[in-house]
């Protein structure tokens, strides 16, 4: 799922700025981007975040915004030297008399090196970890809402097949009893001039048209409905098992349209409501994959 969030803290050695960007991916994909002096913390942070966020490609950055020493520590004496040595020389060889002005010198380009340390004290990396726990909450309860909000959506969905599939039971108690009525005239026909008993082909169509039933695939379709609702409910971890769930009842789905091609006019109105519940589970499935 995607999601959001930004924390600042603030020790007496600077300031932190933490955000955290999630986007949609199958998989936890971690992606580091840390200031160089931050850079021993980030297996610390690749652990908390591994047991906060399950799923999705994770951005993590941080600015770092040090106090600043307001003494000559950086000053590049190098260069000093130079931009002295050519202010004498340009004085001799023209014959100017005066003194270099050291303000003007020190706002010369690069006159301050910009150095940073290397390491951190203990109280700035606890506010590291700190707002990396912050803001990984900020995004969790981010994408609980958006997760509720799918759910909601999803259960839908899975209402409107649970509605089909109650529709071809009832079309299914007059598709039996019709595809036997066929299958016995088409056999009477087929045998025309034949010693074969009424009874006996009356029992033969009542085998074929039981091989044709779609009542154990609409039993074992709404089964896996019942269990898609329960995940839904539940509010847990259900990405991969929902995955699962559509795959099972795309598969009795698609036993449903095979058997049903025969069936004629009542094989057509199974055949929509088959193509409606399998419309409903790519709809659902591409719901899924925004879940844990």
């Amino acid at each position: 799922m995607t999601g959001f969030a930004r924390v600042r803290k603030t020790t007496e050695d600077g300031e932190i700025v933490l955000s955290v960007k999630s986007l949609n991916h199958r998989g936890l994909d971690l992606h580091f981007h840390l200031p160089v002096v931050f850079d021993a913390f980030e297996n610390a942070m690749r652990e908390t975040l591994k047991h906060k966020v399950a799923r999705g490609h994770v951005d993590i950055r941080v600015v770092w915004h040090p106090v600043r020493s307001t003494g000559f520590t950086g000053l590049n004496r190098p260069l000093l030297d130079t931009y002295l040595a050519g202010f004498r020389e340009a004085a001799r060889q023209y014959g100017i008399a005066g003194e270099p002005d050291l303000n003007a010198a020190l706002r010369v380009p690069g006159m301050f090196n910009d150095t940073e340390d290397t390491e951190v004290s203990p109280a700035v990396q606890a506010a590291l970890m700190a707002a990396l726990e912050e803001a990984l909450e900020e995004l969790n309860a981010f994408r609980a809402r958006e997760g509720a909000q799918l759910a909601s959506l999803m259960l839908e969905r899975n209402q409107a097949i649970v509605s089909s599939a109650e529709s071809l039971e009832t079309l299914r108690l007059g598709a039996i009893q019709a595809f036997e009525n066929r299958l016995t005239e088409r056999l009477a026909e087929l045998l025309r001039g034949a010693a074969v008993e009424p009874q006996r082909l009356t029992q033969e169509a009542a085998i074929l048209a039981d091989r044709s039933d779609i009542g154990e695939e609409i039993a074992r379709l709404k089964i896996h409905s019942g269990q898609l609702q329960q995940l839904l409910e539940g509010g847990t971890e259900t990405g991969k098992k929902i995955d699962f769930l559509l795959q099972e009842m795309n598969r009795e789905t698609n036993t449903i349209l095979s058997k049903s091609t025969s069936l004629g006019e009542t094989g057509m109105e199974i055949t929509n409501l088959g193509v409606a519940i399998k419309s409903d589970i790519e709809k659902i499935r591409e719901q899924a994959l925004n879940l844990e």
